[in-house]
């Protein structure tokens, strides 16, 4: 298989693949003027993040000094690679900032004021390559923060380290996007430089044969190419037909080999790895003379320029400093738009403070007769007809329409279904649409919202792993430690068994340990009893002190009571007088009187107190006594009234005998009660 390619190739016979177009190239602004170095800006706005992957860890701070060739950020992941001061100067501000992306997007980015002098950190030039190692040369791809420049960006030390059996090494030079020439200018220049770079990918891949594959539209690069690589063997310089997009992976490879790489799978697992012109070259600077990736060559076109020309650019440069130095025209009550890549591929930026980044290979900066629609602030959008030419040239052989309708409606499973992880962006679909469908745009929005739910997914999957994890070592731990503990209480258990001089100090030990917890247990005991019994006299103390205003308040009432009425009987008396003699009477109220006296408030026992209150009931129930001889039945109206006064009185008496008598049994309850206490307490 292997030989009838290089034999088809040898004839100048390729493959082909599914639909492409033939836009106009418009690369003769460019492709005759060499690459021009250009004086430094005065800032540069470096993104921590220029690759596929994540960024690293920063290295600097604020007020930092920095040298040329500087590393900014540490790699830390396989898919981290560092950044790199592109010349020396002082770190200003880390700081978010629009960068090169097609929604505007802000990033962290590294703002470094250039100080002019360009001066170098210390570099170690290597002459002879053989004398590394792979994993040494794979170590300093990767500390140069070298990753694919021709479009996505991917980590070159992981694609240069992958596994044997490699049976093409393709470089890809097509170029096939119209206005860019930047790869062109660059085999023409840098032919030689390039082919070292090669030599050092073939020593740590070892493919079978490598393909540089150029279209023919390069007459220079081809020539130049041919003329580098004569006197290795296994250099194939391919001179394909000019076709977009033939610059894709998998178009290219298609092109020269005849192999479809299939939907989800990469060329790797085909046997085959693919590289570009401009990271061969970088490869070259890094590994031999310790550069690491700090510019790029890019092409700024356009006819709104008075000088479009390829230029070398420090990454980080902005955009506006481009276009100063290639004298961009001024447009009167209009924006100027400027694209970031090519027509078919490229973006519109909403900054002109946009950086120029690693895979940055183009500035577009069209004129109004030139691109009409860039400068058309609506879009002119209708309905899809169904023609079904997006399907005709697409690459992918994908269905642009019905992918189109998903994203809208951002049906992410069906995007699945239609493979919408194998569109390139060509934008040959959105080329040839009769409606004027912008069908890239809803291509990459739906894939950056995919790609979003995707780390979402993954995060919350990495953190249920670190979860389960930590339950898993916890339970560990605990089955340990109890595994400890019973080991360590059957090591006790067995030494106290043994008739040793250090088990019974070890029964002694527990035996004394035994006896002051009991001790402890009864002094708390003892402790408890006695704190009961101050406990108990201080609520005999508390129902004694409660009964004694109960009483006094009973014995209040009832002596309001005799006295109302004794005042009653006085009054009546002295109006009528009808009895000859009222000397009982009299005796009767006064001692009313005095059993209406409240007691004394002095602190007497009860006992004393019920016994005054029985004498003054056996006085009072003599006053009733007299008051009854003293009624006569022929008596006097008046005389009836003072005897009808006189048994109520009598009766007040009674009552009030009675509840002395229950005051009496209530206070010799009490007082049996205390003393049964008491009794208790001993």
């Amino acid at each position: 298989m292997v030989e009838s390619v290089i034999e088809r190739i040898t004839r100048g016979h390729f493959w082909d693949f599914h639909g492409g177009i033939h836009p106009p190239e418009q690369k003769m602004l460019t492709a005759s003027k060499p690459i021009k170095q250009l004086a430094l800006p005065k800032q540069l706005i470096i993104p921590l993040q220029q690759h596929i992957g994540r960024e690293g860890d920063l290295l600097v701070k604020i007020g930092d000094k920095v040298l040329k060739g500087q590393a900014l950020t540490l790699s830390t992941n396989p898919m981290v690679v560092p950044i790199h001061a592109p010349t020396s100067g002082t770190i200003s501000a880390i700081q978010m900032s629009v960068i090169a992306h097609p929604s505007g997007l802000s990033q962290l980015c590294v703002f470094l004021d250039v100080d002019g002098a360009d001066t170098w950190r210390k570099k170690t030039v290597c002459a002879d390559i053989e004398q590394l190692s792979n994993s040494e040369i794979i170590e300093k791809i990767a500390d140069a923060g070298i990753a694919g420049m021709g479009g996505a960006g991917f980590p070159t030390h992981i694609k240069v380290n992958s596994k044997p059996d490699i049976n093409f090494l393709i470089i890809n030079g097509a170029e096939c996007e119209p206005y860019i020439t930047a790869d062109d200018l660059l085999m023409m220049e840098q032919s030689n430089a390039i082919v070292d770079g090669i030599k050092i990918l073939d020593k740590l891949l070892t493919p079978a044969f490598i393909l540089i594959a150029i279209e023919d539209n390069k007459p220079k690069a081809i020539k130049a190419l041919q003329q580098a690589s004569a006197a290795i063997e296994k250099i194939k310089v391919c001179v394909v037909p000019t076709k977009y997009p033939a610059g894709g992976e998998k178009q290219l490879i298609q092109i020269l080999t005849g192999q479809e790489v299939p939907s989800g799978r990469l060329p790797i697992h085909t046997g085959i790895v693919m590289q570009n012109i401009a990271t061969c070259f970088a490869i070259n600077d890094a590994v031999r003379h310790d550069i690491p990736l700090i510019r790029r060559v890019v092409t700024v076109t356009g006819q709104a320029l008075n000088k479009p020309q390829n230029v070398w650019a420090l990454l980080g440069t902005p955009i506006n400093f481009l276009l100063q130095q290639c004298a961009v025209q001024a447009i009167e009550n209009e924006q100027q738009p400027v694209i970031m890549g090519g027509p078919m591929m490229g973006f519109s930026v909403s900054s002109e403070l946009v950086p120029i980044v690693k895979t940055s290979n183009c500035i577009l900066v069209p004129s109004k007769t030139e691109m009409p629609s860039a400068f058309e602030k609506e879009s002119k959008e209708v309905e899809c007809i169904r023609c079904g030419q997006c399907s005709d040239v697409c690459p992918s052989q994908l269905l642009p329409q019905e992918l189109q309708w998903s994203a809208k409606a951002k049906d992410y499973p069906q995007l699945e279904k239609l493979n919408l992880s194998d569109c390139i962006d060509c934008g040959a679909c959105a080329y040839v649409c009769p409606s004027q469908i912008p069908l890239v745009h809803y291509y990459r929005i739906a894939k950056a919202e995919i790609r979003q739910q995707q780390q979402l997914d993954l995060k919350a999957e990495k953190a249920k792993t670190r979860f389960e994890a930590r339950k898993l070592r916890l339970e560990k731990e605990k089955t340990a430690r109890q595994e400890k503990q019973k080991k360590a209480a059957a090591a006790r258990k067995a030494a106290m068994n043994k008739a040793t001089p250090e088990a019974t100090d070890a029964k002694s030990a527990v035996a004394a340990a035994l006896a002051r917890v009991k001790a402890k247990k009864a002094a708390k005991s003892q402790s408890s009893t006695a704190e009961a019994q101050n406990n108990l006299a201080q609520s005999n103390e508390l129902a004694t002190e409660a009964t004694n205003p109960i009483d006094e308040q009973k014995t209040q009432v009832a002596a309001a009571i005799a006295r109302a009425k004794a005042k009653r009987i006085l009054k009546q008396e002295a109006a009528n007088k009808p009895i000859s003699s009222n000397e009982p009477v009299k005796q009767t109220v006064t001692e009313l009187l005095e059993v209406s006296q409240p007691p004394s408030n002095d602190d007497k026992k009860v006992k004393i107190a019920a016994a005054i209150a029985k004498a003054k009931a056996k006085k009072l129930s003599k006053a009733a006594d007299a008051v009854q001889s003293v009624y006569r039945p022929e008596s006097t109206e008046a005389e009836k009234t003072v005897t009808l006064t006189d048994k109520k009185a009598k009766i007040a008496a009674a009552v009030a005998k009675a509840k002395a008598k229950k005051k009496t049994k209530e206070a010799r309850n009490l007082a049996g009660t205390v003393k049964n206490n008491d009794q208790d307490s001993g």
